[in-house]
Order: structure tokens, then sequence, then C-alpha cells
């Protein structure tokens, strides 16, 4: 690395030795061409915290060429990026933790480690549990990203993220076991040159048995918490869409494949096009969203089924995640077949 950092684990104790306590500029190199600003904090900075790297983006103490950005911007060769000084957050976060947050920890590595769908030098594919957050936040202690260094399966880097699912959402998701893995994936995302599936349980009937969603959103202004609602000029969102199968008028098995990857774009599409929530999103459907005849407490019943995608070699790669455990036992009391032929919803196999 260009600049003066120095992260190491010695023994048992996980000591890490940092050297981070004046002011760089960074400046982008070719390779880290289309790199999302966070995901260059997150690589270089492993143990940065994803909201000590919100706050120090929102506070302006990262600057890129002198301005202010947002983490989700995308680098191109040449520009400089300040660092701020990083000593004190990392004195923060190498405080003792709580013996419970680590018991927790380990926890969650074993079953995620049960959880690898397929890995390979390129790709690990993860089936993420429902209410497991991909990233840190405010009052986000646990998430996947916080873990991620015990998943390197004798790669020299951390695995990166390059997209993401809900905390509700379960199912495929996609890590880069290198810098390199991680742009050819966010440049296939870009692209749309992976395909991905998603399975929703949904309230009520749609008019139409399949179609495509062409419907704007925006966030609601000053919404606690993320909720998008249709608008006019709004950021475009494309989903196309299938019914599988219902149980009469009051749930049907919805099969869909989002164009774009807006924020809640399934969720929101569900609700404000077809006129059918899923199935325990209260953010959306309200009380609607848990129908009489199922349990009340139900989890968000979306479930990212499939992705579909050709690696660098050329290999064409279909990925699968079994449905969640309450989502299974809807199945079956609805008398959905995980196996239907119908819910196979590639582009090239419904349309």
């Amino acid at each position: 690395m260009p600049w003066d950092i120095g992260i190491y684990l010695r023994g048992n104790n996980n000591e890490i030795s940092i050297r981070m306590s004046e002011v760089k500029h960074v400046t982008v190199t070719n390779d880290e061409k289309a790199l999302r600003l966070d995901k260059w904090f997150k690589g270089h900075y492993p143990g940065l915290r994803q909201g000590a790297l919100q706050k120090l983006l929102r506070t302006g103490q990262i600057r890129l060429n002198g301005r202010r950005v947002k983490g989700n911007y995308r680098l191109e060769p040449g520009q400089v990026i300040r660092v701020p000084p990083l000593a004190h957050i990392f004195d923060e976060y190498t405080q003792k933790k709580p013996i419970l947050i680590k018991n927790k920890e380990e926890h969650l590595v074993t079953e995620l480690k049960h959880r690898i769908l397929y890995k390979d030098k390129y790709i690990l594919a993860i089936d993420k549990p429902s209410g497991l957050a991909v990233q840190g936040g405010t009052k986000t202690t646990q998430h996947l990203d916080g873990v991620l260094d015990n998943f390197k399966f004798g790669a020299r880097e951390r695995p990166r993220l390059t997209h993401r699912l809900d905390r509700d959402t379960s199912g495929v998701l996609l890590l880069a076991r290198s810098r390199d893995s991680a742009q050819w994936l966010t440049t296939a995302f870009k692209n749309r040159e992976i395909e991905k599936l998603y399975w929703a349980l949904v309230v009520g009937f749609p008019i139409k048995t399949e179609g495509v969603i062409d419907l704007p959103i925006e966030k609601l202004p000053g919404h606690k918490g993320e909720k998008m609602v249709p608008v006019d000029g709004g950021k475009l969102a494309k989903t196309i869409f299938k019914v599988v199968d219902r149980a009469g008028q009051k749930i049907t098995w919805l099969a869909l494949a989002p164009k774009t990857g807006r924020t809640h774009q399934l969720r929101a599409h569900a609700m404000w096009a077809l006129k059918t929530p899923i199935i325990g999103d209260g953010k959306y459907g309200g009380p609607s969203a848990f129908p009489p005849g199922l349990p009340h407490n139900q989890p968000l019943q979306l479930h990212s089924r499939a992705i579909r995608l050709k690696n660098p070699d050329g290999e064409l790669i279909t990925l699968k995640a079994p449905l969640p455990g309450p989502m299974s036992i809807n199945f079956k009391f609805l008398g959905f077949s995980e196996n239907d032929n119908q819910a196979v919803f590639f582009e090239d196999q419904i349309l």
C-alpha cells in the first residue's frame, strides 16, 4: 500500500497495530476505476466500521479532489482521496468487546460458513439469513461485513461486498474474493449482465399474471428510515414479474426479476404497482401485510432465490438458495411446490 498502515493479528489476542495519525492524500489507481468510495475504504481499512465511515463522509473529513462526496460515488483514476487521521477511530474499534458480543460473532461465523453456496477463485456466494444486515449502521452492531475477515479461505484479501440485500431479505448474496473480482462484479451488475430471481409471497392477486413494472420511485421525504414511493420523474425502476401459483384470491406466489437496483424496489413495486404487499412487510403494507390464517409475526416473505452469471472464464453459473424456514412452512401450508417449473424465471425462459 502506498501509505503508512500496518494491520496485523498476533496470536489469539487480535492485537492490531495501526499507524494512521496524519492526513493522507491518495491517488486513485487504474485498477480502482469504477470502485465505490466506501468500498475503497473498506478494502484499504478493513477495520473501519460502516457507521464511522459514514460519519467521516457526512462531516466532510473524507474528500475527493477537495469536495464532499457520498460513499456510493464511483472513482476515476487520478482522483485524489483525502484520508483523515483514523487512529482514534481504530483505538475505539480495538477496545475489548464484551464476551457476549464476541460469542455472538463466533456463532454468526459458524452459521454463515454452513450457508456457503459456492466458492471459486472469483466469488463467494452465501445464503444470507433474514434479519442479518449486510453492513453496519448507527444501531447495527452485528452484520455480515463485520465478520468477512473469517471468509478469506486462503485468499490474500477479505471478501468484498458488491451488492446488497435488505436486512429482512434472505437468499443468495455474492461476494468478490479480490479487488479485481470486485471491479468485474461491479461492472457486471452495472451493465445488467447478472440475472437475479426473487420469490415473494404477497397478499392478494395482481390484475396481470406477468409483465414488466416500470414505476419510478424516490425516498419519502422526512420519513424515519427508508421508504420508497412512486414519484413522477423519480429514479428509474423496472421489475419483471410473473405469477407462479396462488391460494385462491388471498395469497400469491410471485417470481420477480429486478432490472434496476433501487432501494426497496421489489417491496415498493409489489405494493404500489401490483397492489399486493409482500407478506410480513409492515413498512409498506401495514396491517394488510399480515393476512389471517398465517402466524401474525411473519418475517418478510421475500427471498433471493437465484443468481445467474458468467465468470471471467466464460463459465455460466447458476446459484440457488433454499427457502428459509418460515417461507418453507408457508409453502407447505399453502400447497406450493418449491420445484414448480413455472418458477424458473430468467429472461430467456419466461416472457
